[in-house]
């Protein structure tokens, strides 16, 4: 019986080992996941941190700005701004040169100052159905916001300050005089092409 006895007690010491080496494998395979998860986690912060920076700068005033990565073409057309407009859902490319043919592809510059400075920023358009042209800009009030992001790296906000309707030979929206301010001016024609409607909006 003693015999037997110290028999079971080796048994159960051989099984209590195996079960502590189980319990201490199962730890530590456990730990090395953890270990593994948090490094992944770690580099994907790393990464998305990167990939915010090489999306922004920050100015002299400490103040960011997104980067827009403008296309330099757009259907085989120069590019020299993007053109966002929040309450229509507008986003649209403005080409660098009024054209006919240019017109039929997008929205193009046709007078003033170059996007986002000082001066009058005139974009002229059809009021085609297409998601990218003018059709809505009926749909704007003052108040609404314009965005002009530019190959500077720029992306301003501006707020439309008046709505009009005049004649094809009512040249006066195309005004440089903003008092030093930076300004843009939309125009397209209404559905009878009789009248143009104007858009003028100033920096925020």
């Amino acid at each position: 019986m003693k015999h037997l006895k110290k028999k079971e007690k080796k048994v159960w010491k051989k099984v209590l080992i195996y079960i502590l080496m189980i319990v201490l494998l199962v730890g530590w395979v456990r730990f090395e996941y953890l270990r593994e998860q948090e490094n992944i986690g770690h580099k994907k912060e790393e990464y998305n941190t990167t990939k915010i920076a090489e999306n922004t700068q920050v100015n002299e005033s400490n103040s960011v700005t997104i980067i827009s990565n403008l296309p330099k073409q757009y259907r085989g057309y120069p590019v020299i701004a993007k053109l966002e407009i929040p309450a229509i859902g507008l986003e649209t490319y403005v080409l660098s040169k009024y054209s006919e043919n240019a017109l039929k592809v997008s929205v193009a510059k046709f007078w003033g100052a170059d996007p986002n400075q000082v001066g009058n920023f005139c974009i002229v358009g059809h009021n085609y159905l297409a998601s990218n042209m003018f059709s809505n800009l009926k749909k704007l009030k003052q108040g609404d916001s314009i965005v002009i992001k530019d190959h500077k790296n720029q992306e301003i906000w501006y707020e439309i300050y008046a709505i009009s309707k005049v004649t094809p030979k009512d040249t006066n929206c195309l005004s440089q005089e903003t008092n030093g301010k930076r300004e843009v001016t939309l125009i397209t024609c209404t559905l009878d092409s009789k009248l143009r409607i104007v858009i003028k909006a100033r920096e925020k």
